[in-house]
């Protein structure tokens, strides 16, 4: 069977995507969903839903269903650090039951930047392999051949770093999550527009811009602290000095928050109608909030 959700669709129609990301919360407050998702819920093709990205929260299984009852198309997200194969694939049917029909798949962060430092990590198989995975269950099979017993159809998306060097590798990587049936790729967030620009122009170059829809991740700074905490954290973060400085001197936090969403909307004009890029992919990091207020830099 053939995905058919939502963004399945908007992928066929060929117009430009824009996709969000709700992070879960530590708790079991269905409200607290709620009130994020009505942020969500505008011009957003489809919501993805964080998988213990940043530390223990609600499953993101339970918290695309609750994204599914506030009326809003969840992408759930699955990473291989913390699930062996069986507990994966078990994962992926219970989804699909659950009627949830996107998947982005990914190997996840360490646990040690995640605050889990003394638990025990598991990557009993990596993301591309888990893509391939995700393929066999959609012709109806289990890993070991199995046959599944129903309907199971899901779009299968993974993640892309465009700042990983060298770029020959970096393509690589790439090419080998689409070969293993990545419909979708969404990028680690953009703040090198020129570095983005030129990693974007090497995969059109070797098609692969064609065999898989690209989206562009773009995440709105609060600040010059978060800015640097996440430089120091994620080394994979290549935020500009220069933008830093952009945003330590606007002033207070008001100020300092109004710059970083302004910043965001520059990087979203500079990279939207780049070619071989068919849309944008905003990452709250937790503030789903500011989302509404940079959906208009992409009309």
């Amino acid at each position: 069977m053939k995905p058919d959700s939502q963004l399945a669709g908007r992928i066929k129609e060929g117009t430009l995507i824009i996709t969000a990301e709700y992070a879960p919360r530590t708790g079991t407050d269905a409200a607290v969903i709620k009130q994020c998702a009505a942020s969500l819920r505008d011009g957003i093709t489809a919501v993805n839903v964080a998988d213990n990205h940043y530390g223990i929260a609600m499953s993101s299984l339970a918290a695309s269903v609750g994204l599914i009852n506030s009326g809003i198309e969840p992408v759930f997200q699955i990473v291989t650090r913390d699930r062996n194969r069986i507990a994966l694939q078990s994962d992926l049917l219970g989804a699909a039951y659950l009627g949830i029909k996107n998947v982005l798949c990914l190997s996840g962060y360490h646990q040690k930047l995640t605050g889990n430092a003394e638990s025990s990590n598991v990557f009993d198989i990596d993301s591309i392999q888990l893509v391939a995975t995700a393929k066999k269950m959609n012709e109806g099979f289990l890993l070991d051949g199995t046959k599944i017993q129903g309907e199971f159809s899901m779009l299968v998306g993974a993640v892309a770093n465009p700042f990983v060097i060298p770029l020959e590798l970096n393509l690589l990587r790439l090419q080998k999550k689409i070969t293993a049936g990545a419909d979708f790729i969404q990028t680690q967030a953009v703040f090198d527009t020129d570095a983005f620009a030129s990693w974007l122009a090497a995969a059109r170059e070797k098609g692969l811009t064609d065999r898989a829809t690209i989206l562009a991740g773009v995440l709105p700074l609060t600040g010059a602290d978060e800015a640097l905490r996440l430089k120091d954290k994620y080394t994979d973060m290549m935020i500009p000095d220069e933008m830093i400085s952009r945003l330590k001197s606007a002033g207070d936090e008001t100020a300092q928050l109004k710059e970083g969403l302004t910043i965001c909307t520059e990087i979203i004009q500079k990279i939207k109608n780049l070619p071989g890029l068919r849309g944008i992919h905003i990452m709250s990091g937790g503030n789903e909030r500011l989302v509404p207020q940079l959906i208009s830099a992409l009309k």
